[in-house]
């Protein structure tokens, strides 16, 4: 076998792709076309009159300052969180310091935490009982902002970063030879190198600041209403469906335009380069200057990355009575359940087995499908590939929406199901397991198959002694980041959570919405917990994630 032929012949690809396929098909490529359908026929009126009340919907005039909203502030979040992360991309490539692979792997953490703990994070720094209350920021825009970029500072440093680490400093030290100034070296020579690369991670970051919710939903005010948040109120709480299914049309119209756009950008702006090895370009700092500002960039890091968690955690220790871990201690009291139906302890109990099963549903799925698309390649494989990382670009909120409306009668009547919850975070999840097998798959040397058949190892053998290693690596990985999805997934499970079975997200949203010292205090309680789950979970198996697989 070599690198030009399939390892699987078409008919095994399409046994293997079966199961996966058909999963996407009932509970995502069912569920979407039955917003498609509700938006165009109504609940069961005439399709004009469907068509009108759609069209009615998009022009009324809460619409257009909803979604003139949505993308404004997601296009000044995903300039601010450039301009921020940028520096920290370039000490990050450039500079080699004691700790970088610790500060690289922790600046991960950030961005896998659940929206809801980053929300609870500001709320404890920000809000009415926070330290920086005095700025009256909770409720604005800013704290919105603030949010986003300390939520997504992760996606440019990562993305940008891995692409900067591996271009050839010798194009740049020869401009500065002939006189060329650091600002016009970078200007004529790194820029445009670097542009494919920041425009995939802008679009990316514009991509989860336009269909934000837990961040918006708790720290925004009453005029900071985005499309996700106003389909969840319009199908959650007002019950009208047609209403938000027309909402959710004109979302993934402005999505499908974003994803083209960065397409055709991404096509004309890559230019031909000689990428190099990350350890011949990264360098200590040399001269005073280069190191004040690599220590003024990896402090500021630290503290604007690090304050908000050192805050959650100190107000989580702390009560209004004095007395330490009061807060956790109400947890596994039945009776301060603080608004929710089960003692709070009970929601973290299910999240964890809920993250259990979406972990062995991802991983089937995520390796079947890796198996395709690494093995087989071609049309098959990459139609496969494609159609797995489809619920990572659609919205949680539609996601539920799509299950509430598609997943209401026989012969799949899951309403009142908790199953609906570990398959909706399969459906976010499976992409990460994919991407996380795809390239250590990939990575497998051709030749050390061929070596082993020559020996006289079966076929059955080469795999265990070849690729079975690496699958498993690849299992180990994905297992990681679906365990931190489902513990964090909060959109879709809002939606379809049964009051007795609420996962810890949706618990520390209902907590915060308590009045009281209590309820927040277990809200801060929850968040430390799941804080420390997903940040563990991602932070254990760094290690094993492959080079060529680190930008996520």
């Amino acid at each position: 076998m070599d690198r030009g032929h399939a390892a699987l012949s078409r008919r095994t690809a399409i046994l293997l792709a079966a199961a996966p396929v058909c999963f996407l098909a009932v509970f995502f490529i069912w569920p979407m076309s039955a917003i498609l359908v509700t938006a165009l026929t109504g609940d069961g009126g005439s399709a004009a009159l469907a068509q009108s009340d759609v069209l009615a919907t998009w022009s009324a005039p809460g619409t257009a300052r909803i979604a003139w909203f949505t993308l404004w502030q997601a296009g000044l979040s995903t300039v601010l969180t450039v301009i921020v992360a940028l520096p920290g991309a370039y000490v990050l490539a450039t500079y080699d310091f004691p700790g970088k692979r610790l500060l690289r792997a922790g600046l991960t953490v950030p961005f896998v935490l659940p929206t809801v703990v980053v929300a609870a994070a500001f709320l404890a720094l920000i809000g009415p009982r926070g330290p920086l209350s005095a700025l009256g920021l909770d409720g604005t825009i800013w704290a919105i902002l603030a949010a986003h970029v300390f939520y997504e500072y992760a996606i440019v440093v990562r993305l940008v970063g891995s692409v900067w680490s591996h271009l050839d400093p010798r194009t740049v030290e020869a401009a500065r030879m002939l006189g060329a100034t650091p600002w016009r070296s970078f200007g004529y020579i790194t820029w445009p190198l670097l542009r494919p690369a920041v425009i995939s991670a802008a679009s990316l970051v514009f991509l989860f600041t336009f269909t934000s919710f837990g961040v918006i939903l708790l720290l925004g005010g009453s005029g900071t209403t985005t499309l996700e948040v106003a389909i969840y109120r319009a199908t959650a709480q007002s019950l009208d469906l047609p209403a938000g299914a027309a909402l959710a049309l004109l979302q993934m119209a402005v999505i499908g335009v974003v994803l083209v756009v960065e397409t055709r950008l991404g096509e004309r702006l890559a230019l031909a380069q000689r990428l190099r090895s990350a350890g011949d370009t990264s360098r200590r700092p040399v001269g005073r200057r280069a190191k004040l500002f690599m220590t003024a960039v990896i402090g500021s890091m630290m503290l604007y990355l690090g304050t908000p968690l050192a805050v959650l955690v100190e107000r989580s220790l702390r009560s209004p009575e004095g007395s330490f871990l009061s807060s956790y201690r109400a947890l596994l009291d039945a009776g301060g359940r603080g608004g929710l139906f089960v003692a709070p302890a009970e929601a973290v109990i299910n999240s964890v087995a809920f993250a259990a099963l979406t972990v062995a549903l991802a991983v089937t799925f995520g390796l079947l499908i890796a198996a395709v698309a690494a093995y087989r390649g071609g049309r098959l494989g990459g139609g496969l590939d494609t159609l797995a990382m489809l619920p990572l670009g659609t919205s949680a909120v539609l996601l539920g929406f799509g299950f509430i409306v598609a997943l209401d009668e026989p012969p799949l009547d899951l309403r009142t199901s908790p199953l609906l919850i570990p398959l909706a975070h399969t459906l976010v999840a499976t992409p990460f397991v994919v991407r996380a097998a795809v390239p250590l798959i990939r990575s497998i040397e051709p030749r050390l198959r061929e070596a082993a058949a020559v020996l006289g190892a079966s076929p059955a053998r080469v795999f265990r002694e070849i690729d079975g290693p690496v699958v498993a690596r690849a299992a180990l990985v994905g297992a990681g980041f679906a365990f931190a999805v489902s513990l964090g997934e909060f959109g879709a499970t809002l939606f379809i959570a049964r009051p007795e079975t609420p996962t810890v997200p949706v618990a520390i949203y209902r907590l915060l919405g308590q009045p009281g010292a209590l309820p927040f205090g277990q809200a801060m309680a929850m968040s430390t917990i799941l804080m420390c789950l997903t940040a563990g979970a991602v932070l254990l198996i760094e290690p094993w994630r492959s080079e060529s697989a680190s930008a996520f």
